[in-house]
């Protein structure tokens, strides 16, 4: 379990490198693994652009990789705008450090095999994202 500070931008992007780092230490594909690691970047930086703390959860299996972060930040109004390429409900401060183009959780959708999104708003956001290890076997 990787913890995640809300606004510490000095530290973003540390936990998604760790866990490309573990992937790519136990032999996993490296399009998989770049993928992966994407998908963490976009979640870790929602967190810290958004909520007060998150927790970002690695775990494999021999079939997949899952990674589930669960924050406690305002959570998503609208999901389905949210989703859209492009929207961004950034700060000025946040732009201004080059976050916040629309793309995150667009990059995740994108890069994910699996990926489930819930949100209450008040209450924080929960993401679910899969990653199958052996893709040829899927359906």
């Amino acid at each position: 379990m990787f913890h995640i500070k809300g606004a510490d931008f000095g530290k973003a992007g540390c936990v998604s490198l760790e866990i490309k780092d573990i992937l790519h230490d136990l032999g996993v594909d490296l399009s998989i693994v770049r993928r992966a690691a994407i998908a963490a970047y976009e979640a870790e930086m929602n967190v810290v652009m958004y909520a007060d703390k998150g927790e970002m959860i690695l775990r494999l299996n021999p079939d997949i990789i899952r990674i589930t972060i669960e924050d406690m930040g305002p959570g998503i109004k609208d999901i389905e705008l949210a989703m859209q390429e492009g929207y961004s409900t950034a700060t000025d401060q946040m732009r201004e450090m080059g976050f916040g183009a629309g793309m995150g959780l667009p990059n995740i959708k994108k890069n994910a095999d699996l990926f489930k999104l819930k949100s209450r708003v008040g209450q924080g956001t929960s993401y679910d994202i899969v990653f199958h290890l052996n893709p040829k076997e899927q359906t």
